[in-house]
């Protein structure tokens, strides 16, 4: 039986992985911000963790696996988008998380079962705040309430570095109020032209932080199994969950395996709103599908940075497109009952999510079903090609209508046909393989015949 093994952050290892309880396996990621369109980048997590739910509900049944992605839905950035539009953050936090699973769908990211949003869960914020001053480990100053990290031994665990360092290193409040540098904001006072509601602390909202501890808490318990996010939110977001989250909870541990998904890079600097080197998804999906886009992301391991470009998109096409080019081949065949992925293709995807491994195993899969003579290994191989790419979210379209795509291109494959023509009346076989070759490489298959030559998209 094939053993799923993941990377845990906090171990720094990959281990095989054991749910608490197999019948409810539970994972966390964080959502976006909602106060502007998500760049592609912050797409990265929503797809890595995509396939992972995927892969989850495959190896323990659909109905077993619970997932949640939070919706921040206050916060000071959505404020200051508030402040300089005029509308106002009920408006802007509807129209963007909207947006946000737009485009999340558009690349195939299935919902997760569930989408807190930080606003719904106010009571039991404040819940949590005051479990933690009662404890000792918060305290209220100047109309704050902050948590005590110097309480916390444990500090620094999953980053792997002590607190002085972390301080050192990152960009911190320094505040008047603060008992402690590395002190941490839980509830924070609001003015009458922001958002805030009553607490015993006086009318405020409350800090990122602790809205995430919340919502895990509510809606999948107070250890979880799987806690995942991008690489930026190791400190000091994730970092901070876990002292308040444990300091609330006597100790136990908030998750049982950190994930963490890699950068996305634009010609090698990380793609960040605040640097200006962004492409939005609604952007990128009016010249390139939802798929080409996945499958671009995907061929990367998730915990590596992957640096974002035409030349990527457009080599995940070229391959997608061979990839339908064989399952149009297979049209004539049934699609045989109870079909599982390829044993190989499982393997891949279970070892941490080995993406690139598994699009290795998809393309094997097609070269096999392009050589395979029997119509019973036709069909098994249709059968892992459609079961194997589901998991990963592709190969789902009808292919006739993929490899039909939008025709822009059909009079410059037609001339290119003719010049191929031409070099070989003039027995210029150099450059008759130069442009077969070419055309080869953008997915057009060539079929000469009797009464010429004829194309098709798809290998």
């Amino acid at each position: 039986m094939i053993t799923l093994k993941l990377h845990n952050t906090m171990t720094k290892a990959k281990a095989a992985f054991e749910p608490t309880d197999p019948k409810r396996v539970t994972m966390y990621v964080c959502g976006p911000t909602v106060y502007s369109r998500p760049h592609i980048g912050n797409a990265r997590p929503a797809l890595v963790f995509d396939v992972l739910f995927r892969l989850l509900r495959h190896l323990y049944g659909e109905e077993h696996v619970v997932y949640a992605r939070n919706i921040t839905d206050i916060d000071d950035k959505i404020n200051a988008a508030s402040q300089e539009s005029g509308r106002s953050i009920s408006d802007i936090t509807k129209e963007m998380a909207d947006i946000y699973r737009s485009d999340m769908a558009e690349l195939g990211v299935l919902p997760p079962t569930y989408e807190p949003h930080a606003t719904a869960h106010i009571s039991e914020i404040i819940a949590m705040i005051k479990t933690l001053i009662n404890s000792g480990n918060a305290y209220e100053a100047d109309g704050h309430v902050l948590f005590n990290v110097p309480g916390f031994d444990d500090y620094g665990n999953l980053s792997h570095r002590n607190r002085h360092d972390l301080i050192a290193g990152a960009r911190v409040d320094v505040a008047p109020y603060k008992k402690d540098p590395a002190d941490f904001v839980l509830w924070k006072p609001s003015t009458e032209d922001l958002p805030g509601w009553e607490s015993p602390w006086g009318r405020g909202r409350p800090g990122w932080h602790i809205e995430c501890s919340a919502m895990i808490e509510k809606h999948l318990g107070k250890t979880i199994d799987i806690h995942g996010g991008g690489h930026d939110l190791i400190f000091p977001h994730h970092e901070n969950e876990i002292a308040q989250s444990r300091c609330s909870h006597g100790g136990v541990d908030l998750a049982r395996v950190w994930m963490h998904n890699g950068f996305l890079t634009m010609d090698k600097d990380k793609m960040s709103k605040s640097i200006g080197n962004i492409v939005t998804v609604h952007e990128l999906t009016k010249t390139h599908t939802g798929e080409t886009i996945r499958f671009a992301m995907l061929s990367a391991h998730y915990r590596q940075p992957l640096d974002w470009s035409e030349e990527l998109l457009a080599q995940a096409k070229k391959t997608l497109d061979r990839m339908y080019g064989t399952l149009e081949n297979l049209s004539e065949i049934d699609l045989p009952a109870g079909a599982e992925p390829s044993e190989a293709f499982i393997a891949a995807l279970s070892d941490d999510v080995n993406t690139p491994k598994a699009l290795a195993e998809l393309s094997a899969l097609c070269k096999a079903a392009n050589t395979a003579t029997s119509d019973v290994e036709r069909a098994k191989l249709k059968g892992h090609l459609a079961t194997s790419g589901a998991l990963l979210g592709l190969l789902q379209n009808d292919p006739s209508a993929w490899l039909k795509g939008d025709g822009n291109d059909d009079q410059e494959i037609d001339a290119l046909v003719e010049a191929r023509k031409t070099a070989r009346a003039n027995k210029d076989f150099t450059e008759s393989d130069r442009i077969r070759d070419d055309l080869t490489a953008r997915g057009i298959t060539l079929e000469d015949g009797a009464d010429g030559t004829k194309w098709r998209r798809g290998l």
